[in-house]
């Protein structure tokens, strides 16, 4: 069923305790490629009926059988996974939905929202599946809103953002799994019966060890290529659950939303409560092109802040300083970062307190004033310097966070989060701030809205533990929505900022990884994927992320984790994402600093592809030694093509990489970028001009026949 292009509303009421003489049309909700349809039954409930490729007639959406209830609750017939648990004020657990309407409307260019109506027939609760379907991106996003009229407030006990409906003859799993300075790692599984379980309870630093985000596979386990597959994220920046229950009859439920782990909700009559967005997106073509639609979505549709604009290239002092560093310390590194020819020089952690100044991670966090034994003239000082070098300044803040050996905590205990009458739990000897208190939000702001009003034109926002021993002296006795509670007050902070700095870029930053879902990236233009910068681990951390999150979202980094590797390599690797630096500059050769300068040069001219052009993963690090993968800008013109050794063994075959998603008519000349100065490309591709049907069915080189492990090489190529 299309969608007119113009504006329209249609609204569909039907009394719970009548039946219409002819059940209401299919609710289709579709994309230019993709159609979830959704149907009443007879019995009023409310079905999904299919989930796949857009069907070309739309009558064929009639007949489709009605076996699975979209949005099962619990309580009543429902014999597995529910999406939602109410137990009514008078203590009743059961809840029915029966449809009450539906509306649509197409409220911007390309998106058409739709919102059914459930209603239950006792009692006062209605539940409302909100859907935006993003007809060029062939992404859709889904969310739910739970509203009651009970005379007392009813408990919420499980509120999932969606649940979808599969029926195939196998399933396989796609998840990122990890830890600190490993995070991003794809492991795969086919699903058995019974319930795979994705999940956290960490509250803050939430995905240290899990994701929100998947491929589910259908039939057979998907190739970047070939294969039917979903690939679903969570927009939530705290705990999160991701079900998936395969029944008795090979049925597949899949269920996404807020982890209910210690999180009853209570929730007082009028006052609704909405669940985070649940955004998917469905292939045929394999797991490249569903991550292809959730790049342009992300970039096109908000899922990241400013998502087509250019992206700043930064370095930043720690590796250089870590806490040890003054004023003159700090110019000089500002002259460097000029001289280099970055954007900006980011100020890492370290830089405050006086009571208990910022000399080791043991103290002084909470306090945000400037060390006056370091920066004796403050920050806005370093902004100027800053800005004598033709570049912007930034800086590191952790404004979740608190030492205890601060002052912050001395003059505010109660703002923090732990457990009376327990010995407090320390995690990098650190505790988090109760961010369920309007008073620390205000508190929290306050620290943004300083360092943005005095200059800084970019901020790192760290969050470096999770919650542990977490009870909230002001929830009281709602200890329950503490989880809930604490990234909604996150939100408001962030709104807030938001609103009065719309464009100011900033990094979301949790010890790596952690945070890396589509509720915080709105907020923010990027996020760190790993602490670790060991470019061949890196290669791994990022190739996972990049599953779900465009490039422009994965800050980068050229450091010396691992001296042994060539400055090369980790360059070569940092470009694949959002190029930064974190590197003594004074200490490099002249030959490295020529290199590095250039490499700047061409990343900011390259960036309009590799920031904004479509991602195809050519080889996999996890299928053998090597790695490649390539990005076509806007109508095939350019393209950059990036191969790596990683542990390539002497005289290991190597093969030519077929290319993808150039245009087959038109040839394209290669160019090797990004050698050392002297140093001559060893492909025998670079200089040479090849038709696209060439290089999509034959391919070239992209590593040495016979190279030694860790080496890489970038290619640009040009249609003529």
């Amino acid at each position: 069923m299309r969608v007119p292009r113009v504006f329209h509303w249609l609204l569909i009421a039907l009394p719970l305790a009548s039946r219409a003489q002819d059940a209401p049309p299919p609710i289709v909700v579709e994309t230019a490629h993709v159609s979830l349809v959704l149907a009443v039954g007879k019995n009023q409930k409310l079905y999904q009926t299919y989930l796949g490729p857009r069907l070309a007639t739309a009558a064929d959406y009639l007949p489709l059988p009605q076996r699975h209830e979209a949005y099962p609750p619990a309580g009543t017939d429902n014999l597995f996974e529910p999406a939602l648990r109410v137990v009514h004020a008078d203590g009743n657990p059961g809840l029915a939905l029966g449809f009450a309407g539906v509306e649509t409307a197409q409220t911007s260019a390309g998106a058409t929202t739709t919102t059914v109506r459930l209603r239950d027939p006792k009692y006062p609760v209605e539940v409302q599946l909100h859907f935006v379907a993003y007809q060029r991106e062939d992404v859709i996003k889904t969310w739910t809103e739970i509203v009651h009229r009970e005379k007392k407030p009813v408990v919420l006990t499980n509120y999932a953002s969606a649940m979808l409906h599969f029926e195939a003859p196998h399933y396989w799993l796609t998840q990122l799994h990890g830890d600190w300075a490993e995070e991003g790692q794809q492991q795969e599984s086919q699903l058995t019966s019974g319930v795979k379980v994705l999940d956290t309870k960490l509250g803050t630093r939430a995905g240290m060890y899990q994701t929100p985000s998947f491929f589910l596979s259908l039939d057979q386990l998907a190739t970047e290529t070939t294969g039917d597959v979903l690939a679903g994220t969570l927009a939530w920046t705290g705990n999160f659950r991701l079900a998936f229950e395969l029944d008795n009859e090979q049925a597949l439920r899949v269920s996404a939303g807020i982890n209910p782990y210690a999180s009853e909700y209570t929730l007082p009559a009028g006052q609704p409560f909405v669940t985070p967005e649940f955004i998917f997106t469905y292939s045929t073509q394999g797991k490249g092109q569903a991550a292809r639609n959730l790049h342009r979505w992300a970039r096109q549709q908000g899922g990241t802040l400013d998502g087509t604009q250019p992206r700043l290239t930064l370095l930043n002092n720690w590796e250089a300083t870590y806490f040890d560093f003054d004023e003159p310390k700090l110019d000089a590194l500002m002259g460097d970062a000029a001289k280099l020819g970055v954007d900006l020089f980011l100020l890492d952690d370290g830089w405050f307190g006086n009571k208990y100044p910022r000399k080791d991670d043991r103290q002084g966090l909470g306090d945000w004033q400037p060390t006056t034994a370091k920066l004796p003239h403050g920050v806005g000082h370093l902004v100027q310097t800053a800005a004598k070098e033709g570049i912007k300044f930034g800086i590191w803040i952790e404004p979740e966070m608190v030492n205890p050996k601060s002052e912050l905590y001395e003059k505010h205990p109660d703002w923090v989060l732990k457990l009376p009458g327990r010995p407090e739990d320390y995690y990098r000897n650190q505790l988090v701030l109760d961010l369920t208190n309007p008073k620390v939000q205000d508190f929290v702001y306050g620290i943004v809205d300083a360092q943005l009003g005095q200059g800084a034109a970019y901020l790192k926002w760290d969050c470096n533990r999770m919650i542990t021993n977490g009870y909230s002296q002001h929830l009281g006795k709602d200890q329950s929505h503490l989880y809930v509670d604490y990234v909604r007050g996150l939100y408001r902070v962030l709104d807030r900022v938001r609103q009065k700095y719309p464009h100011v870029p900033m990094m979301l930053c949790s010890g790596g990884g952690a945070r890396a879902d589509y509720g915080g990236l709105k907020y923010f233009t990027e996020f760190w994927p790993s602490d670790d910068t060991d470019a061949l681990e890196r290669v791994y951390i990022q190739w996972g992320f990049l599953n779900f999150f465009p490039s422009n979202t994965l800050a980068s980094h050229v450091t010396n984790w691992n001296q042994q590797q060539t400055l090369k390599f980790r360059t070569d690797v940092a470009m694949m994402g959002k190029l930064g630096y974190d590197i003594e500059v004074a200490k490099m050769t002249p030959a490295e600093l020529q290199f590095s300068q250039q490499a700047v040069k061409d990343n900011r001219r390259l960036g309009p592809v590799v920031g904004q052009g479509d991602l195809y993963k050519l080889r996999s690090p996890y299928e053998g030694n090597q790695a490649a993968l390539m990005y076509v800008g806007e109508n095939q013109q350019k393209a950059v093509l990036f191969g790596y050794n990683l542990r390539t063994r002497f005289h290991e075959t190597v093969l030519p990489v077929k290319l993808q998603g150039l245009d087959p008519a038109r040839r394209y000349h290669l160019t090797e970028i990004n050698l050392m100065p002297g140093q001559k490309s060893a492909l025998p591709a670079n200089g040479q001009t090849y038709s696209g049907d060439y290089l999509l069915n034959v391919g070239v080189l992209v590593s040495d026949s016979d190279a030694k492990a860790l080496t890489s090489h970038v290619l640009e190529l040009t249609a003529e």
